[in-house]
Order: structure tokens, then sequence, then C-alpha cells
């Protein structure tokens, strides 16, 4: 399985703020959409990625203003990616190298979605899951 193919089921949904949008906008925003991270898009672009993580370790911790900083001013610039043909092994190998929990897939300049370490978590759970149900009906299929 490849990210492309966790991602059919989302629709091409990506959640996303703009670089001017304030810290405060974007954190609504993460709770409204229930994610713990949003793609910063500047006129199709991915240009950076802002997270709960930069919220309390770059506004909270720093006495900063939610409300009048924006997400360009915290936002992490350097965006840890893959390509949709990136296999689940390659993406979980990427996203602990780096230490990110969440990893946009781009194609063509465009992101395609967001992957989260909980995606591939549950993923290869129910994948070894199969697989056990698999061997099981294999060594006693009369049980």
């Amino acid at each position: 399985m490849n990210a492309r193919e966790i991602l059919k089921d989302r629709q091409g949904i990506v959640r996303s703020v703009t670089p001017d949008t304030t810290v405060f906008e974007a954190i609504k925003a993460m709770d409204r959409f229930k994610v713990g991270a949003l793609m910063v898009i500047d006129k199709g672009k991915l240009v950076g990625i802002i997270s709960e993580r930069d919220y309390t370790r770059k506004v909270v911790l720093k006495d900063r203003s939610s409300k009048s900083t924006k997400a360009s001013e915290i936002m992490t610039r350097k965006v840890t990616q893959v390509d949709p043909e990136a296999d689940i092994e390659k993406c979980m190998n990427v996203m602990g190298n780096n230490r990110v929990r969440h990893l946009p897939v781009v194609e063509k300049g465009k992101v395609l979605g967001v992957i989260s370490s909980t995606d591939l978590l549950l993923l290869t759970v129910s994948q070894k899951d199969h697989i056990i149900e698999q061997l099981e009906r294999y060594i006693a299929p009369g049980f």
C-alpha cells in the first residue's frame, strides 16, 4: 500500500491556512477539524506546516499573543514530505527519522493530503491482524 492509497478515502481534503492567518485562527481550525497540524499554503504552494507543537513552543512558551502572531512567524518552513508512491514503510521511516507526526503527500507541487502517525499505526495494526487471521485459517482450517 502506498501513500496515494492511504489517502484515497479522504477525497483530496487538505486542512490548511495561509501565512497571514493568525495563530489563534489556526488553532481554532485545528480544533474544529480535530487535527494536530495544518498545512500553510500560499498561492497553491506548500510553504510550511503549523502544529500544536509549534504553538506551544513558539507562542505559549515565549509569551507571544496568538491573536497577533501570524502562522508564517511560527510555522515550520522545511516541510518533510513524500510523493504519492511512497509505501507505508518509507512513510514510517521518514516520519521517524525526521521526528514528525504529520506527513504531507505532495505531487507536482500540490498537496494531495496528509498522513498522520496515527493513520500509519492503525493501518499497520490492521494489516497485522489480517495476516494473523490468514495464518490461523491456514494452520487450522477446520476449527
